[in-house]
């Protein structure tokens, strides 16, 4: 094989997608195949039915997971699609099972993400149930249980060949989810270099936000590869490999908290070193390494050695700038050069990480290296999940309750107007309404648009190629780009679908009548969508936004405690600490997804709780950033007890922040704190207690951390406060609870 073709055969091996769409071509394929050695092309459609269903239901798992995973879809695939049958005839009976069905269905997927990804799934093959049964005159005859099986067959030999797959590369999708966490740390640190940019005026605000919605980000890719490695630790701690990914993933949480630290509002620093090249050195490092750590993603993927001298070059410039400013001996750049000299220690510690990461197997296994579960552990755990989740305050119950119920109403479009094809009218439905108005609106728009267009280029290539074996190829086709696209270019995957529906269709001879009614069933299906999420318990991210932000802040509050246990312990990466970071980063995520939501909402109900709340979420982020400095320079100094009563105003800082967020979450006036972030101020600025030692300005630059903490008191109440004021959505939702 050459040398360009085999490197080409590899890189296409590291897209995300590959596995997922090869799989799927193989289950399309063979179900064709199947149908054409049989001679009924017929038996295409409830095999292509139940093959997208499965693959929509697919969970990431190690292969035993997996084997439990698709006995549990396909039981339900199966007891879904025969209640179909069963209850197809009799509509009295067939729309309040839909509506309790879906309802429960929703709930279920308050317990666990891969419960609601295969409570979905089911969903969504009731309906092609009801699609293949109109297909067939809207009766089942004698034979009723031949439809469901091949429903739930489609989907069995898709699952047997994930099954097969993921046995036979188990650890690819980590090495994935890795070199993405890698790519989205590389990004982050872009970002950050950006506010280092040695200039006047700087618009620090708005890329503190792009900096948090990145972070939200890095943030999903740390959660995704955690979920990927603990699943397939479970009994295989020993397997040298696995460990070999948990290692990394440990080393990118200490680069994520290193590069999430901040040392100095960036505003001092420029204006104080304007006329010098410190704060390029700086920016210049930060890009190189965001660059470094995007190279280290693709190495993984392409086992290819890693290069990350420009980066080592530029810290040695940073340290060289540093050197020729403290020769100036100005003394009112005296805190600043603290500052910058411990950021310069934390990039450099960020450097030798970078460098680990490269050869993990290297670094030695004296840390923590359990992983916190957050799977239910019992029935118990189950049910309580779901219980906690049974009032209207839920996302999920208020979803509980707005699908059935556009669901409903759907069926009762379709009967009585009796439109052709209209169970297409459920199934828009159930793609477009999301729990809230925001993704609602952007699947509304993004369905419509992309159904229009695949019509269009169905009919074209079912009017220009008329070979049944043509379209069948044209079916498999567009059924593979579905599942390339689905996730991050819905518009081509919807159009890729609707591809797919003609060309199967129309080996039966309805295709083109299928064109009208499909796109009139879409709108329609689209309007009760719209409808539904906007009058039936909307979920405003307004009404909610308090108590998301008092989350993130209360989460902050929980790390800085955490940190401070750290400090009067000695440093120790045990799951405790970094839970408590990966908690704060969560929440901090949380709001910034909910914020991003408010975007999409009418401006009624989002102008001005947006702006305030992206101003929280700045001052929320910038808190953090403190925080993960202080985190960072853990085991620095040695543990004393002269530092007593600082770590006990760090304790009070803490209550501070609690006491906030618990103002924030009630919708209560928030308690003046000016008297006691004061009194604790006065404690971070006293000078260390140490003799003149070199452990001295390490105890200084611990100070200078929390006595920016401190000041976030001020800024955290004024933004929470801004929060408290009800705006007009606030008043609102508040009168409608009532």
């Amino acid at each position: 094989m050459s040398e360009p073709l085999s490197h080409s055969l590899r890189r296409l091996w590291t897209l995300d997608k590959f596995a997922y769409s090869f799989r799927v071509f193989l289950a399309f394929s063979g179900a064709i195949a199947l149908s054409w050695s049989l001679d009924q092309i017929a038996l295409a459609i409830p095999l292509f039915l139940g093959i997208i269903a499965s693959a929509l239901a697919e969970t990431d798992d190690s292969w035993e997971g997996r084997v439990r995973a698709l006995l549990v879809t396909l039981l339900c695939f199966l007891v879904a699609s025969a209640s179909v049958e069963l209850l197809f005839p009799w509509p009295w009976l067939f729309a309040p099972g839909l509506a309790i069905s879906a309802f429960l269905f929703i709930m279920l997927g308050a317990v666990e993400q891969r419960y609601a990804t295969i409570a979905s799934a089911t969903l969504i093959l009731s309906v092609y149930s009801m699609i293949n049964i109109e297909q067939h005159g809207g009766a089942s005859g004698e034979h009723f249980w031949r439809q469901p099986l091949l429903l739930v067959g489609g989907a069995a030999w898709y699952g047997v060949i994930s099954v097969i797959w993921c046995a036979l590369f188990s650890r690819q999708p980590v090495k994935q989810s890795m070199a993405q966490l890698y790519r989205e740390l590389g990004e982050y640190l872009l970002i950050k270099a950006t506010l280092f940019e040695p200039v006047r005026g700087l618009d620090v605000e708005s890329r503190r936000v792009a900096l948090a919605r990145q972070n939200g980000r890095v943030v999903t890719a740390l959660n995704q590869a955690k979920e990927m490695i603990f699943r397939r630790l479970e009994g295989q701690r020993g397997n040298r490999k696995l460990n070999r990914y948990l290692r990394l993933y440990f080393i990118a949480q200490d680069i994520h908290e290193r590069v999430s630290a901040s040392h100095y509002p960036y505003s001092a620093l420029a204006e104080t070193f304007f006329h010098h090249d410190v704060l390029f050195r700086c920016q210049r490092l930060l890009d190189q390494q965001g660059r470094a750590c995007k190279r280290l993603g693709k190495a993984l993927l392409l086992r290819q050695p890693f290069d990350h001298d420009l980066s080592e070059q530029a810290l040695e410039d940073l340290r060289a700038s540093l050197v020729y400013l403290r020769a100036q001996r100005n003394p009112a750049w005296t805190p600043l050069l603290r500052s910058l000299q411990a950021l310069a220690r934390n990039l450099a510690t960020l450097e030798n990480q970078l460098s680990s990461a490269h050869n993990p197997d290297a670094v030695a296994d004296e840390r923590d290296a359990s992983l916190f579960n957050r799977s239910p552990r019992s029935i118990r755990d189950v049910w309580e999940r779901i219980r906690l989740n049974l009032n209207t305050g839920s996302p999920t119950f208020r979803h509980a309750l707005r699908l059935p119920t556009a669901l409903l109403v759907g069926y009762g479009v379709l009967h009585l107007v009796h439109p052709t094809q209209g169970y297409w009218i459920l199934l828009t439905t159930l793609f477009v309404c999301r729990p809230n108005f925001g993704a609602t609106r952007r699947f509304l728009r993004q369905r419509i648009l992309g159904t229009v267009l695949g019509l269009v280029v169905g009919w074209a290539l079912i009017s220009l190629f008329v070979d049944p074996l043509v379209q069948s190829l044209i079916a498999i086709v567009a059924g593979v780009t579905f599942f390339a696209n689905r996730e991050k270019h819905y518009v081509i995957a919807t159009a890729a679908i609707t591809t797919l529906v003609l060309a199967s269709f129309n080996q039966v001879g309805d295709g083109f009548d299928l064109i009208l009614p499909r796109l009139i069933d879409t709108i329609i299906g689209s309007v009760i969508s719209g409808l539904a999420v906007f009058f039936i318990l909307p979920d405003w991210q307004g009404r909610r936004l308090n108590k998301v932000a008092a989350t993130a802040l209360s989460r902050s509050s929980d790390y800085l405690r955490e940190i401070v246990h750290q400090y009067e312990t000695g440093k120790q990466d045990d799951l405790a600490y970094r839970l408590a970071r990966r908690n704060a980063h969560n929440a901090d995520a949380a709001l910034s997804t909910v914020l991003s939501n408010m975007l999409q909402e009418p401006g009624h109900y989002r102008k001005r709780d947006a702006d305030d709340g992206f101003r929280f979420l700045v001052v929320s982020h910038t808190l953090l950033g403190y925080l993960s400095a202080l985190g960072a320079h853990r085991g620095v100094v040695t543990p004393s007890d002269n530092d007593a009563e600082i770590y006990a105003a760090a304790r009070r800082v803490a209550e501070g922040f609690d006491a906030i967020a618990a103002s924030l979450a009630a919708r209560q006036a928030i308690p003046d704190l000016r008297n006691e972030q004061a009194a604790v101020t006065a404690i971070f600025e006293q000078e260390p207690a140490s003799a003149q030692d070199e452990t001295d300005d390490e105890r200084r630059v611990i100070q200078t951390q929390l006595l920016h903490i401190s000041r976030q008191l001020g800024a955290m109440r004024e933004a929470a406060g801004k929060l408290v004021t009800l705006s007009p959505s606030a008043i609102e939702g508040e009168q409608s609870k009532a």
